[in-house]
């Protein structure tokens, strides 16, 4: 696939998880890595309006262009320590940023939680201590799981490919939403 082809993908996923509830208008950011290339949603973007021209190159490196999403430096790091991961997602899915409130790792109740995701970190970081904590927190997480979750901010996810690290982030709300029901039923 060539990198035209993926920004537009990368734009396409953002804008869906603004549509079927995973963020609001102008929350979450998305990133996939091309080569040495690393192509991040900017900060403030709409997911109503973005358009691929808008995604903002960074490099493996860690140099950033100017306008990135504040999460940049945390998708970075975990394409430098996750050397098969070619997407990043970060998500608001609001059942999981409730249910994970007590800083309790999340075990879904359903088949398909289980089968993709036994059990779901939950990273504590104090919220003024986001941007300094989070890039190294979340991407040591995700070494090892497919997801992960900031408690009181949102999920976190890499994979192969923009459309399974997509999945990943609406994979955990849905269970999240499952968790929570059962719960209202109970």
């Amino acid at each position: 696939m060539s990198r035209k082809q993926l920004k537009q993908q990368l734009v396409d996923h953002y804008r869906w998880l603004r549509q079927y509830g995973c963020n609001d208008s102008h929350s979450g950011n998305a990133s996939f890595r091309w080569h040495d290339e690393i192509w991040v949603t900017p900060t403030g973007c709409c997911a109503d309006t973005i358009q691929a021209d808008d995604l903002v190159r960074c490099h493996i490196d860690g140099s950033m262009e100017e306008g990135v999403s504040l999460d940049a430096p945390l998708h970075i790091q975990v394409y430098q320590q996750n050397p098969d991961a070619r997407a990043v997602i970060h998500s608001h899915g609001p059942h999981t940023v409730a249910l994970t409130l007590n800083g309790q790792d999340f075990v879904p109740v359903d088949f398909e939680g289980q089968y993709y995701f036994p059990v779901v970190p939950v990273i504590t970081v104090p919220y003024e201590q986001y941007v300094e904590q989070a890039p190294n927190l979340v991407s040591d997480v995700l070494k090892n799981y497919k997801v992960a979750v900031v408690k009181g901010h949102g999920i976190y996810t890499c994979a192969e490919t923009i459309n399974l690290a997509y999945k990943w982030s609406c994979s955990v709300e849905l269970s999240a939403k499952t968790a929570w029901l059962a719960k209202q039923i109970n």
